[in-house]
């Protein structure tokens, strides 16, 4: 696939790294030469310096045969003007990154397909609603939603309480007679390895589990591993952006009275403007690296801790502290991407990034096959596909068990019909099913091609 990114900041280089990877055609377009030369030295790809809203440029890079136009520079203004340019000169599929949120909010309403732009993505949007589901699934270190919950993905450390310690994937679905969870991807204690489980895979203590779940799964996932589900009421935020802003002002918004939320911001100028917007939320004006600070505002009475600064170090040691005053719950944002094999050891329930919440939210375009979602697993080397079912699809009203499928791929659940099934081997799949794959990405591919 032909692919043109405009913007090699961080989300634009770490694109242009991941398609690389999978030998995609890649030009990347910045005016920054340096950005260009660092990304061309390092990457399998064609670097362009220059303006991404010039005609020129954009015929320069070949856009009328671009099957995928991606602008993530730092500017909303740029990326919606290049995005425009390149649909009117040929690109195929176009996507722009945008800060003002309320773009997404009103797409519908302002037709933005009209003047050339197919998808708009804020990684700050994204982070924030990462964020708000982690806090409703408090227990678990990883989650994500296909089709508002139908089915949805939960990770777990397993510990010594949990009852199928030691049983086999087989064994574990036989202690509840109408299971509504499965496990998907596991990553032993100490290993970087993942393993795609079958019935006879142990599970281990200390083991990462990630599962599948339909509804009612996640109390049933939390009574066999011997867990408690806790509400979160009292929340700390940690930053005041564009993250710590939307994720206080939709905490407010959707929980009806549910959570305090008290945010923390060093800029005194910053702390007023959010004291005006967010009228919901304490804001507190001081450095959250002073541990006296913390202290003072009941660190240790929080449920959850969540640490969005522009500084990784900041988020990983704050919340670290936090986890050592006896928060249920630590959440920190993090640029490195390496930082998440850390975070199970270390001690940090959960680090999100916002470049690899932009590039699932994109991915989704370049895999062959109907993909609706798709997100990759932190820590894991999997990902996470949701597929729609055509009539000509080589899936198409076959068995699970007669497929073929390969073995470091597993199919997870199925939505039909707006509701979420588990996928076991004499099911049968037909026209219009939505399927939920995990896989890694040696059996891409093959998996890709059962969905033609």
């Amino acid at each position: 696939m032909k692919i043109i990114i405009a913007g090699a900041g961080e989300v634009g280089f770490h694109l242009a790294k991941l398609l690389s990877y999978e030998s995609q055609e890649i030009t990347l377009i910045d005016p920054n030469k340096l950005s260009l030369v660092y990304a061309e030295s390092h990457l399998d790809i064609k670097a362009l310096n220059g303006d991404a809203t010039s005609i020129k440029m954009l015929n320069e890079a070949k856009v009328s045969s671009t099957e995928l136009f991606i602008a993530v520079t730092s500017s909303q203004t740029t990326n919606i003007t290049a995005c425009v340019l390149a649909k009117q000169l040929g690109a195929k599929k176009t996507i722009a990154r945008i800060s003002n949120t309320e773009f997404i909010d009103f797409k519908d309403e302002v037709g933005f397909t009209k003047f050339g732009i197919d998808e708009l993505i804020s990684p700050e949007q994204l982070a924030a609603q990462e964020i708000e589901l982690l806090l409703n699934q408090s227990v678990f270190n990883d989650t994500y939603e296909f089709e508002n919950g139908a089915l949805t993905m939960l990770g777990l450390n397993l510990t010594n309480t949990a009852k199928f310690i030691g049983k086999s994937v087989k064994e574990a679905a036989q202690m509840i007679p109408d299971v509504h969870f499965f496990p998907i991807a596991i990553q032993r204690q100490g290993s970087h390895l993942t393993i795609i489980p079958r019935g006879y895979t142990t599970l281990e203590e200390g083991d990462h589990v990630v599962f599948i779940t339909s509804k009612g799964g996640d109390e049933e996932l939390c009574k066999l591993a011997g867990i408690y589900k806790t509400e979160i009421r009292d929340v700390m935020i940690l930053g005041g952006g564009r993250i710590g802003r939307k994720t206080s002002k939709s905490l407010a918004k959707k929980s009806n009275g549910r959570f305090n939320v008290k945010l923390i911001e060093n800029s005194k100028e910053r702390a007023f403007e959010l004291a005006d917007r967010l009228p919901n939320t304490l804001i507190i004006k001081g450095d959250g690296r002073n541990v006296e600070l913390l202290e003072e505002e009941n660190i240790a009475e929080m449920d959850a801790f969540i640490a969005v600064t522009g500084n990784s170090e900041t988020n990983i040691i704050s919340s670290l502290v936090a986890k050592n005053k006896g928060v249920k719950k630590t959440i920190a944002l993090v640029e490195n991407i390496d930082y998440f094999e850390l975070s199970h050891s270390i001690g940090i329930d959960t680090l999100i990034n916002k470049k690899l919440l932009a590039a699932n939210s994109i991915f989704r375009y370049i895999r062959k096959g109907d993909v609706v979602a798709m997100t990759k697993l932190s820590s894991m080397d999997a990902e996470l596909l949701e597929f729609i079912v055509k009539p000509k699809s080589k899936i198409c009203n076959k068995i699970i068990k007669n497929l073929n499928f390969p073995e470091t791929a597993i199919i997870g659940g199925v939505i039909r019909n707006g509701e979420g099934m588990l996928a076991l081997g004499n099911f049968q799949i037909i026209e219009g099913d939505r399927v939920v794959v995990c896989c890694l990405p040696t059996s891409i591919k093959r998996v890709e091609s059962f969905f033609f």
